[in-house]
């Protein structure tokens, strides 16, 4: 299991690495330039190689890249900024601030948002397809399936404005989506995400929903089901011993990539709710032509996405040893 992990790690630290090279590479792509974003209107050709020379932007792009990629691991020492500790994403060409710093204080918003409606969408979706599964062929196998394709037919943007629309702005059944820190006061956190989570589980909870109907159904049609009823074990024991261990796998799959993302930054739901997290603050870099803003945030939602993906593995190989073997 270990040499498992290490390999799984080995190859998630290749490919974020990759990842930050073709960011860096792509940005400068872009037609506009951020020195001459940061000089202003006047801006005198000594004052943009001024400015260059202060943004670490004077250099190859090679040499820039290998300066940022030295400045995670050791730090950095900046002509304006003096020293930036490691790990060290760089300073905002646009308000001069540390990208770290800026990420940490959008990303509780992130957390909060993912993690409450992660757990809300699992436990309602998957819970639902074991009825279904259990019930086949019936009136809540039928409901529960054709509530799932409507479901998951929905778009976040259209429900999101919707939900928006007419419980808080009309009815005032919610509260309108907001932030507070779960610190300062916990029942405006939960007041103030409740809406997000809900439309979020709504269009998460389909799929869960039939995939665990189905992954159930396949597994309790297997032998070794078979087998262990005819050996005389309840039906409880039989369910959740074999028939939902064997589907577990790939509900475990898609939940962490679902949950990687939504860390990472769902920029179309915040954007929806108005919630300045991750994904609205990757906005923000690109409209601001950003580098290292963009590049903090795009190695932040890669790291997420990469971390759950080897938490999946690992869960996945403790399922079923077939794949450690593989």
């Amino acid at each position: 299991m270990f040499r498992f992990l290490v390999r799984r790690t080995f190859g998630a630290l290749v490919i974020l690495l990759i990842i930050s090279a073709i960011t860096f590479v792509l940005f400068y792509v872009a037609p506009r330039d951020p020195a001459r974003v940061a000089c202003g209107k006047v801006c005198t050709p000594e004052t943009l190689a001024l400015v260059r020379r202060n943004l670490g932007i004077a250099d190859p792009l090679p040499v820039q890249y290998w300066h940022w990629l030295q400045a995670v691991f050791v730090g950095r020492d900046y002509p304006s900024f003096g020293h930036c500790p490691a790990p060290c994403l760089g300073y905002s060409f646009h308000n001069r601030e540390p990208v770290l710093g800026t990420i940490l204080d959008r990303f509780p918003t992130t957390i909060s948002l993912s993690i409450g409606s992660a757990v809300v969408f699992v436990i309602v979706g998957v819970g639902t397809g074991m009825l279904a599964a259990v019930k086949q062929g019936k009136a809540l196998d039928k409901v529960a399936s054709s509530a799932s394709l409507i479901g998951s037919s929905l778009q976040i943007y259209i429900v999101g404005v919707l939900a928006v629309y007419y419980l808080t702005d009309q009815w005032h059944l919610l509260s309108r989506p907001q932030y507070v820190p779960l610190t300062e006061d916990p029942w405006g956190w939960f007041q103030g995400l409740l809406l997000p989570w809900f439309v979020l589980a709504l269009i998460f909870t389909a799929n869960y929903t039939r995939m665990a109907r189905s992954q159930l159904v396949e597994s309790l049609s297997e032998d070794y089901v078979r087998t262990a009823r005819a050996k005389g074990l309840s039906r409880r024991t039989v369910f959740f011993r074999f028939a939902w261990r064997g589907a577990m796998g790939p509900i475990v799959t898609i939940f962490g990539l679902d949950l990687g993302y939504l860390l990472g930054g769902a920029i179309i739901t915040e954007q929806t709710f108005s919630l300045h997290g991750i994904g609205a603050l990757s906005i923000k870099a690109v409209q601001d032509n950003d580098l290292p803003l963009l590049l903090g945030v795009v190695l932040v939602a890669a790291t997420a996405i990469v971390v759950f993906n080897i938490i999946v593995d690992a869960v996945y190989a403790l399922i079923d040893p077939r794949v450690r073997l593989a």
